[in-house]
């Protein structure tokens, strides 16, 4: 299939787009992947255990690293990319049905996307969570305790274990996020997964939801997903350059 061709021809039917993104939309921000060759993981395995509940809950120095990493995230002085601008050109096109986000580090937001359309899946580094009473406290309260010498800030209210509001592994993600994402998925007539690996659960599957309700599927993905087969056309190229031409197209029969 000659891909570019073929999108120039039905992308500009779409009316109702979900798109799923992922890592990879936030890179050209400065904030690394995970599973990428330069990836958060990929260099120190060791790190994804900060994002795995049964260690953090069982370990205090998981927890003390944990923190000290999040003062030091790079998404704190990130701005958003040409990526997260397209998906507010689409928006304000009329087109957006909804971003369904892998990412925490609220980039969409920052980049104009109305929070009504913006379905954190895997929740948000911006704010702090209790895990026993679920207490949330925005995040640069905390860090800004973990700056004056709290290793390990206990909640405040509870004094229970707080961690970034953020779904690690072992966790549930929240039934009504989830539910808000199948719906997007179901209810569009193209969705488009941009830089994500397509391997996390159930975040992945939503492609599935989406093709199985008669939706277009395109990846933008600079390496190979276990979901090339099922799409319409598969992209691995550099998505600031990319996703903005996909937008041009979409939006072309109205300009």
């Amino acid at each position: 299939m000659d891909a570019p061709q073929t999108l120039a021809g039905w992308l500009p039917e779409a009316q109702s787009i979900t798109v799923l993104s992922g890592a990879g939309i936030s890179t050209d921000s400065g904030i690394p992947d995970f599973r990428g060759p330069q990836g958060v993981w990929t260099k120190d395995p060791a790190a994804a255990a900060m994002s795995t509940i049964g260690s953090y809950l069982a370990d205090p120095e998981v927890r003390r690293r944990a923190w000290r990493s999040r003062c030091d995230h790079p998404a704190w002085s990130a701005k958003p990319n040409s990526g997260h601008a397209a998906l507010v050109t689409l928006e304000r096109a009329g087109r957006l049905r909804a971003i369904v986000t892998q990412n925490i580090d609220g980039l969409h937001q920052s980049a104009g996307s109305s929070s009504e359309l913006v379905i954190e899946i895997h929740g948000t580094m911006r704010e702090a969570e209790c895990l026993s009473c679920g207490l949330r406290t925005p995040m640069p309260e905390i860090l800004a305790r973990v700056d004056a010498g709290e290793e390990d800030p206990p909640c405040a209210d509870c004094g229970g274990i707080q961690k970034s509001a953020t779904i690690s592994f072992g966790q549930s993600l929240k039934q009504d996020v989830l539910d808000a994402a199948i719906t997007a998925a179901r209810s569009c007539d193209l969705f488009v997964a941009v830089g994500t690996s397509l391997t996390v659960q159930p975040a992945a599957g939503l492609c599935l939801e989406a093709v199985e309700h008669g939706a277009r599927f395109v990846i933008i993905n600079a390496q190979p997903t276990p979901y090339d087969g099922l799409a319409d056309a598969v992209l691995p190229k550099p998505i600031g350059e990319t996703l903005p031409h996909l937008v041009d197209l979409a939006c072309g029969a109205q300009g």
